[in-house]
Protein backbone atom coordinates (compact mmCIF):
# COMPACT_ATOMS: atom_id res chain seq x y z
CA UNK A 1 0.00 0.00 0.00
CA UNK A 2 1.60 3.34 -1.02
CA UNK A 3 1.43 6.97 0.95
CA UNK A 4 -2.09 8.68 0.93
CA UNK A 5 -4.25 5.52 -0.79
CA UNK A 6 -7.58 5.49 1.21
CA UNK A 7 -8.95 2.82 3.43
CA UNK A 8 -12.30 1.89 2.99
CA UNK A 9 -12.78 4.90 1.70
CA UNK A 10 -12.08 6.70 5.05
CA UNK A 11 -8.97 6.77 6.27
CA UNK A 12 -6.07 8.39 4.39
CA UNK A 13 -2.88 6.73 5.09
CA UNK A 14 0.74 8.05 4.94
CA UNK A 15 4.01 7.78 5.89
CA UNK A 16 5.49 4.24 7.64
CA UNK A 17 5.93 5.11 11.43
CA UNK A 18 7.17 1.94 12.82
CA UNK A 19 7.42 -1.78 11.70
CA UNK A 20 7.53 -5.03 13.42
CA UNK A 21 7.82 -8.38 12.65
CA UNK A 22 3.80 -9.19 12.55
CA UNK A 23 2.51 -5.78 11.51
CA UNK A 24 3.48 -2.17 10.21
CA UNK A 25 2.16 1.39 11.40
CA UNK A 26 1.39 4.08 9.48
CA UNK A 27 0.63 7.44 9.79
CA UNK A 28 -3.18 8.33 9.07
CA UNK A 29 -6.05 10.74 8.75
CA UNK A 30 -10.08 9.90 9.79
CA UNK A 31 -11.51 11.79 7.32
CA UNK A 32 -14.91 11.21 8.90
CA UNK A 33 -14.18 13.04 12.19
CA UNK A 34 -11.18 15.42 10.96
CA UNK A 35 -8.26 14.00 13.15
CA UNK A 36 -5.17 12.17 12.98
CA UNK A 37 -4.86 8.64 13.73
CA UNK A 38 -2.09 5.70 13.63
CA UNK A 39 -2.88 2.53 11.46
CA UNK A 40 -1.36 -1.08 11.99
CA UNK A 41 -1.48 -3.27 9.12
CA UNK A 42 -0.89 -6.76 8.98
CA UNK A 43 2.14 -7.50 6.43
CA UNK A 44 0.50 -8.55 3.51
CA UNK A 45 3.06 -11.87 3.50
CA UNK A 46 1.15 -13.02 7.07
CA UNK A 47 -2.55 -12.60 5.59
CA UNK A 48 -2.96 -15.81 4.05
CA UNK A 49 -2.34 -17.53 7.35
CA UNK A 50 -5.23 -17.67 9.65
CA UNK A 51 -3.89 -17.70 13.37
CA UNK A 52 -1.86 -14.96 12.48
CA UNK A 53 -4.97 -13.01 11.22
CA UNK A 54 -6.95 -14.47 14.22
CA UNK A 55 -4.40 -13.34 16.82
CA UNK A 56 -4.21 -9.73 14.86
CA UNK A 57 -7.97 -9.99 15.05
CA UNK A 58 -7.62 -10.67 19.20
CA UNK A 59 -5.23 -7.65 19.62
CA UNK A 60 -8.51 -5.37 18.15
CA UNK A 61 -11.30 -6.70 20.12
CA UNK A 62 -8.89 -6.78 23.25
CA UNK A 63 -7.54 -3.38 23.65
CA UNK A 64 -10.54 -1.90 22.17
CA UNK A 65 -12.67 -3.12 25.15
CA UNK A 66 -10.11 -1.49 27.82
CA UNK A 67 -10.78 2.48 27.93
CA UNK A 68 -8.37 3.88 30.47
CA UNK A 69 -5.73 7.04 30.27
CA UNK A 70 -2.98 4.93 30.55
CA UNK A 71 -3.90 2.42 27.88
CA UNK A 72 -3.34 3.20 24.08
CA UNK A 73 -6.86 3.94 22.66
CA UNK A 74 -8.24 1.45 19.62
CA UNK A 75 -10.24 3.12 17.63
CA UNK A 76 -11.38 1.06 14.53
CA UNK A 77 -10.66 -2.88 13.61
CA UNK A 78 -11.67 -3.68 10.03
CA UNK A 79 -10.24 -5.46 6.46
CA UNK A 80 -9.21 -3.70 3.39
CA UNK A 81 -8.74 -5.45 0.19
CA UNK A 82 -7.82 -8.92 1.92
CA UNK A 83 -5.31 -6.78 4.29
CA UNK A 84 -6.91 -6.67 8.49
CA UNK A 85 -6.09 -3.41 9.97
CA UNK A 86 -5.95 -1.34 13.16
CA UNK A 87 -6.68 2.50 13.74
CA UNK A 88 -5.01 3.60 17.17
CA UNK A 89 -5.01 6.87 19.16
CA UNK A 90 -2.20 9.16 17.40
CA UNK A 91 0.30 10.64 20.34
CA UNK A 92 3.13 12.75 19.15
CA UNK A 93 5.41 11.04 21.84
CA UNK A 94 8.07 9.09 21.72
CA UNK A 95 8.36 5.90 23.41
CA UNK A 96 10.55 4.14 26.93
CA UNK A 97 13.05 2.47 24.53
CA UNK A 98 13.60 5.65 22.83
CA UNK A 99 14.13 7.77 26.39
CA UNK A 100 16.07 4.77 27.92
CA UNK A 101 18.35 5.02 24.75
CA UNK A 102 19.52 8.33 26.17
CA UNK A 103 21.18 7.66 29.36
CA UNK A 104 19.31 6.13 32.88
CA UNK A 105 16.40 7.87 33.91
CA UNK A 106 15.91 10.51 37.08
CA UNK A 107 14.55 7.78 39.60
CA UNK A 108 11.15 10.12 40.06
CA UNK A 109 10.48 9.56 36.88
CA UNK A 110 10.91 5.92 36.85
CA UNK A 111 8.57 5.80 39.70
CA UNK A 112 5.63 7.42 37.45
CA UNK A 113 6.38 5.53 34.59
CA UNK A 114 5.92 2.36 36.44
CA UNK A 115 3.06 4.04 38.24
CA UNK A 116 1.31 5.08 34.96
CA UNK A 117 2.37 1.20 33.31
CA UNK A 118 0.79 -0.57 36.77
CA UNK A 119 -2.39 1.40 36.17
CA UNK A 120 -2.83 0.71 32.67
CA UNK A 121 -2.41 -3.15 33.47
CA UNK A 122 -4.28 -3.29 36.47
CA UNK A 123 -7.39 -2.03 34.38
CA UNK A 124 -6.79 -4.84 31.30
CA UNK A 125 -6.05 -7.53 34.16
CA UNK A 126 -9.67 -6.45 35.84
CA UNK A 127 -10.73 -7.37 32.45
CA UNK A 128 -9.66 -10.73 32.02
CA UNK A 129 -6.82 -9.25 29.32
CA UNK A 130 -3.25 -10.37 29.22
CA UNK A 131 -0.41 -7.90 27.32
CA UNK A 132 2.22 -10.73 27.58
CA UNK A 133 4.76 -8.53 25.63
CA UNK A 134 5.40 -5.71 27.98
CA UNK A 135 8.93 -4.06 27.13
CA UNK A 136 10.16 -0.24 26.75
CA UNK A 137 8.57 -0.22 22.68
CA UNK A 138 5.56 -0.99 23.76
CA UNK A 139 5.17 1.64 26.37
CA UNK A 140 4.40 5.09 24.57
CA UNK A 141 4.84 8.84 26.16
CA UNK A 142 1.64 10.69 25.92
CA UNK A 143 2.50 14.35 25.47
CA UNK A 144 0.22 15.84 28.00
CA UNK A 145 2.10 15.62 31.77
CA UNK A 146 4.30 12.75 29.86
CA UNK A 147 2.15 10.10 31.31
CA UNK A 148 3.17 6.63 29.71
CA UNK A 149 0.58 4.50 27.84
CA UNK A 150 0.82 0.90 27.06
CA UNK A 151 0.33 -0.11 23.58
CA UNK A 152 0.36 -3.63 22.04
CA UNK A 153 -2.13 -6.16 23.38
CA UNK A 154 -1.55 -9.83 22.19
CA UNK A 155 0.38 -8.70 19.44
CA UNK A 156 2.79 -12.10 18.48
CA UNK A 157 6.18 -10.70 17.22
CA UNK A 158 7.52 -12.85 14.58
CA UNK A 159 10.69 -11.60 13.45
CA UNK A 160 14.28 -11.27 14.73
CA UNK A 161 16.05 -12.72 17.69
CA UNK A 162 14.28 -11.56 20.39
CA UNK A 163 11.04 -11.48 18.88
CA UNK A 164 10.26 -15.04 19.00
CA UNK A 165 7.41 -17.42 18.19
CA UNK A 166 9.87 -21.11 18.30
CA UNK A 167 7.89 -23.52 19.42
CA UNK A 168 4.76 -20.98 19.76
CA UNK A 169 5.53 -19.25 22.49
CA UNK A 170 4.88 -15.45 22.40
CA UNK A 171 6.42 -12.08 23.62
CA UNK A 172 10.02 -11.06 23.81
CA UNK A 173 12.41 -13.42 25.68
CA UNK A 174 14.12 -10.50 26.77
CA UNK A 175 11.27 -9.70 29.46
CA UNK A 176 9.88 -12.77 29.87
CA UNK A 177 10.10 -14.36 33.66
CA UNK A 178 11.76 -17.91 34.09
CA UNK A 179 8.72 -19.47 34.60
CA UNK A 180 7.44 -18.07 30.79
CA UNK A 181 11.15 -19.34 29.55
CA UNK A 182 10.86 -22.52 30.68
CA UNK A 183 7.36 -23.05 28.66
CA UNK A 184 4.70 -21.92 31.45
CA UNK A 185 1.73 -20.45 29.99
CA UNK A 186 1.38 -16.53 30.34
CA UNK A 187 -0.03 -14.97 33.63
CA UNK A 188 -0.26 -11.78 35.30
CA UNK A 189 2.90 -12.33 37.38
CA UNK A 190 4.44 -12.73 33.72
CA UNK A 191 3.47 -8.89 33.00
CA UNK A 192 4.37 -7.41 36.66
CA UNK A 193 7.83 -9.30 35.90
CA UNK A 194 8.56 -7.41 32.80
CA UNK A 195 7.29 -4.17 34.50
CA UNK A 196 10.23 -4.77 37.14
CA UNK A 197 12.59 -5.53 34.48
CA UNK A 198 11.29 -2.05 32.44
CA UNK A 199 11.94 -0.13 36.32
CA UNK A 200 15.42 -1.76 35.91
CA UNK A 201 16.68 -1.02 32.40
CA UNK A 202 15.12 2.91 33.21
CA UNK A 203 17.34 3.19 36.10
CA UNK A 204 20.66 1.38 34.65
CA UNK A 205 20.35 2.42 31.17
CA UNK A 206 20.63 -0.93 29.84
CA UNK A 207 18.54 -4.37 29.62
CA UNK A 208 18.78 -6.51 32.81
CA UNK A 209 19.75 -9.64 31.02
CA UNK A 210 21.59 -8.19 27.44
CA UNK A 211 22.56 -11.53 26.04
CA UNK A 212 21.84 -11.52 22.24
CA UNK A 213 22.11 -15.19 22.09
CA UNK A 214 19.06 -17.09 22.74
CA UNK A 215 20.29 -20.02 24.22
CA UNK A 216 22.84 -17.38 26.71
CA UNK A 217 19.54 -15.34 26.95
CA UNK A 218 17.44 -18.26 28.34
CA UNK A 219 19.95 -19.40 30.42
CA UNK A 220 20.76 -16.37 32.45
CA UNK A 221 17.38 -15.65 32.91
CA UNK A 222 16.89 -19.51 34.15
CA UNK A 223 19.60 -19.33 36.47
CA UNK A 224 20.66 -15.89 37.11
CA UNK A 225 19.11 -12.63 38.96
CA UNK A 226 20.37 -8.84 38.00
CA UNK A 227 22.59 -7.11 41.02
CA UNK A 228 20.05 -5.55 43.08
CA UNK A 229 19.39 -1.31 41.94
CA UNK A 230 21.49 -0.32 45.19
CA UNK A 231 24.24 -2.15 43.78
CA UNK A 232 23.88 -0.48 40.13
CA UNK A 233 22.87 3.30 41.68
CA UNK A 234 23.06 4.46 44.98
CA UNK A 235 21.36 7.39 44.68
CA UNK A 236 18.13 5.68 44.34
CA UNK A 237 15.12 6.16 47.49
CA UNK A 238 14.93 2.14 49.37
CA UNK A 239 11.32 1.82 48.44
CA UNK A 240 11.83 2.20 44.79
CA UNK A 241 14.97 -0.36 44.83
CA UNK A 242 12.78 -2.74 46.72
CA UNK A 243 9.79 -2.69 44.87
CA UNK A 244 12.19 -3.48 41.34
CA UNK A 245 14.04 -5.57 43.65
CA UNK A 246 10.89 -7.83 44.69
CA UNK A 247 9.32 -7.48 41.05
CA UNK A 248 12.18 -9.21 39.17
CA UNK A 249 12.78 -12.32 42.23
CA UNK A 250 13.49 -15.63 40.66
CA UNK A 251 11.18 -16.70 42.91
CA UNK A 252 7.59 -16.18 41.82
CA UNK A 253 6.26 -16.36 45.50
CA UNK A 254 8.19 -13.64 46.39
CA UNK A 255 7.12 -11.75 43.41
CA UNK A 256 3.92 -9.57 43.83
CA UNK A 257 0.50 -10.54 43.17
CA UNK A 258 -1.43 -7.84 41.01
CA UNK A 259 -0.89 -4.86 39.83
CA UNK A 260 -2.36 -2.88 42.50
CA UNK A 261 -0.44 -4.97 44.81
CA UNK A 262 2.84 -3.24 43.30
CA UNK A 263 1.47 0.07 43.04
CA UNK A 264 0.60 0.33 46.70
CA UNK A 265 4.11 -0.78 47.42
CA UNK A 266 5.11 1.66 45.46
CA UNK A 267 3.85 4.38 46.90
CA UNK A 268 5.60 3.27 50.38
CA UNK A 269 2.52 1.21 51.71
CA UNK A 270 5.05 -0.78 53.74
CA UNK A 271 2.09 -3.84 54.16
CA UNK A 272 2.19 -4.55 50.07
CA UNK A 273 5.91 -3.94 50.37
CA UNK A 274 7.14 -6.21 53.28
CA UNK A 275 4.38 -8.67 53.06
CA UNK A 276 6.56 -11.84 53.27
CA UNK A 277 5.93 -14.35 50.73
CA UNK A 278 2.48 -13.98 48.69
CA UNK A 279 0.96 -16.35 46.53
CA UNK A 280 0.28 -15.86 43.04
CA UNK A 281 -3.66 -15.30 42.07
CA UNK A 282 -5.48 -17.12 39.83
CA UNK A 283 -4.78 -16.12 35.82
CA UNK A 284 -7.89 -14.68 34.76
CA UNK A 285 -9.31 -15.52 31.11
CA UNK A 286 -7.71 -14.25 28.32
CA UNK A 287 -8.93 -12.67 25.55
CA UNK A 288 -5.84 -13.35 23.22
CA UNK A 289 -5.07 -16.84 21.62
CA UNK A 290 -2.89 -18.96 23.96
CA UNK A 291 -0.27 -20.78 22.58
CA UNK A 292 1.25 -23.99 23.17
CA UNK A 293 4.47 -23.37 25.13
CA UNK A 294 7.98 -25.02 24.05
CA UNK A 295 8.71 -28.47 25.32
CA UNK A 296 11.23 -28.08 27.65
CA UNK A 297 12.30 -28.77 31.04
CA UNK A 298 10.18 -27.49 33.76
CA UNK A 299 10.67 -24.52 36.30
CA UNK A 300 10.72 -25.51 39.41
CA UNK A 301 10.69 -24.08 43.03
CA UNK A 302 13.34 -26.38 45.47
CA UNK A 303 12.40 -25.33 48.98
CA UNK A 304 15.08 -25.32 51.20
CA UNK A 305 16.50 -28.52 52.74
CA UNK A 306 16.16 -28.46 56.79
CA UNK A 307 18.55 -30.90 58.74
CA UNK A 308 16.91 -33.39 61.08
CA UNK A 309 18.52 -35.84 63.15
CA UNK A 310 18.60 -39.50 61.39
CA UNK A 311 16.86 -40.79 64.67
CA UNK A 312 13.91 -38.25 64.55
CA UNK A 313 13.59 -39.22 60.75
CA UNK A 314 13.44 -43.36 61.50
CA UNK A 315 10.43 -42.20 63.78
CA UNK A 316 8.56 -40.11 61.43
CA UNK A 317 8.83 -42.93 58.84
CA UNK A 318 8.10 -45.84 61.16
CA UNK A 319 5.29 -43.53 62.31
CA UNK A 320 3.60 -42.96 58.76
CA UNK A 321 3.72 -46.73 57.87
CA UNK A 322 2.00 -47.59 61.29
CA UNK A 323 -0.41 -44.89 60.83
CA UNK A 324 -0.81 -46.24 57.17
CA UNK A 325 -1.66 -50.08 57.50
CA UNK A 326 -3.85 -48.83 60.41
CA UNK A 327 -5.92 -47.14 58.07
CA UNK A 328 -5.55 -49.25 55.05
CA UNK A 329 -7.11 -52.64 57.91
CA UNK A 330 -9.98 -50.20 58.93
CA UNK A 331 -11.14 -49.30 55.27
CA UNK A 332 -11.95 -52.02 52.81
CA UNK A 333 -12.41 -49.47 49.70
CA UNK A 334 -9.08 -48.56 50.38
CA UNK A 335 -7.82 -50.52 47.52
CA UNK A 336 -9.99 -48.89 45.02
CA UNK A 337 -8.14 -46.45 43.19
CA UNK A 338 -8.48 -42.94 43.66
CA UNK A 339 -10.01 -41.28 40.15
CA UNK A 340 -7.49 -38.55 38.81
CA UNK A 341 -9.12 -35.23 39.06
CA UNK A 342 -10.82 -33.86 35.73
CA UNK A 343 -7.83 -31.50 33.77
CA UNK A 344 -9.08 -27.55 33.72
CA UNK A 345 -8.62 -26.01 30.75
CA UNK A 346 -7.65 -22.45 30.88
CA UNK A 347 -9.09 -21.69 27.42
CA UNK A 348 -12.54 -21.40 28.24
CA UNK A 349 -13.54 -17.71 27.81
CA UNK A 350 -14.36 -16.41 32.10
CA UNK A 351 -16.32 -13.61 31.90
CA UNK A 352 -14.45 -11.38 34.95
CA UNK A 353 -15.64 -8.75 36.93
CA UNK A 354 -15.32 -5.12 35.07
CA UNK A 355 -13.71 -3.06 38.01
CA UNK A 356 -11.71 -6.01 40.08
CA UNK A 357 -9.20 -8.19 39.71
CA UNK A 358 -9.79 -11.81 40.75
CA UNK A 359 -8.87 -12.93 44.19
CA UNK A 360 -6.08 -15.17 44.71
CA UNK A 361 -6.84 -18.47 45.39
CA UNK A 362 -5.36 -19.98 48.79
CA UNK A 363 -2.32 -22.43 47.53
CA UNK A 364 -0.13 -24.45 50.23
CA UNK A 365 3.30 -22.97 50.55
CA UNK A 366 6.08 -24.82 50.81
CA UNK A 367 9.04 -23.45 53.20
CA UNK A 368 10.93 -20.65 51.99
CA UNK A 369 13.37 -18.44 53.48
CA UNK A 370 12.60 -15.53 54.35
CA UNK A 371 12.32 -13.13 51.19
CA UNK A 372 14.48 -10.11 50.88
CA UNK A 373 14.02 -6.65 52.33
CA UNK A 374 12.00 -4.82 49.75
CA UNK A 375 13.69 -3.35 48.47
CA UNK A 376 1.85 -0.25 20.06
CA UNK A 377 1.29 1.18 19.26
CA UNK A 378 0.78 5.14 18.58
CA UNK A 379 2.70 7.89 17.44
CA UNK A 380 6.27 8.28 16.56
CA UNK A 381 7.13 4.87 19.08
CA UNK A 382 4.93 2.07 16.67
CA UNK A 383 6.99 -0.34 15.97
CA UNK A 384 10.20 0.97 17.45
CA UNK A 385 10.65 -2.17 20.02
CA UNK A 386 10.65 -4.28 17.43
CA UNK A 387 14.36 -3.86 17.19
CA UNK A 388 16.49 -5.76 18.23
CA UNK A 389 18.67 -3.46 21.55
CA UNK A 390 22.00 -4.85 22.57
Amino acid sequence: MTGHEMLVDRYAVAGVLGRGGMAEVREGWDTRLNRPVAIKLLHPTLTADPGIRRRFEDEARSAARLCHQNIVTVYDFGNHQGTPFIVLERLPGQTLADIIAAGPMPASHVRSMLDDVLAGLGVAHAAGVLHRDIKPGNILVSAPGDSMKVADFGIAKTGGVAHTMTGQIVGTMSYMSPERVAGAPASIGDDLYAVGLMGYEALVGRRAFPQDNPAALAHAIMDSTPPPVAAVRDDVDPVLAAVIDRAIARNPLQRFTSAEHMRAALAGDQRALRGGVVSVGPRPATKVLEEQPIPSTPYVLRAPRRRMRKYGVAAGVLGVLAVSAFALALDPASSTPARAPEPVSTSNPVTPSPNVAPPPSPVVQQPSPEPPAPGGPAGRGHGKGDKKRG
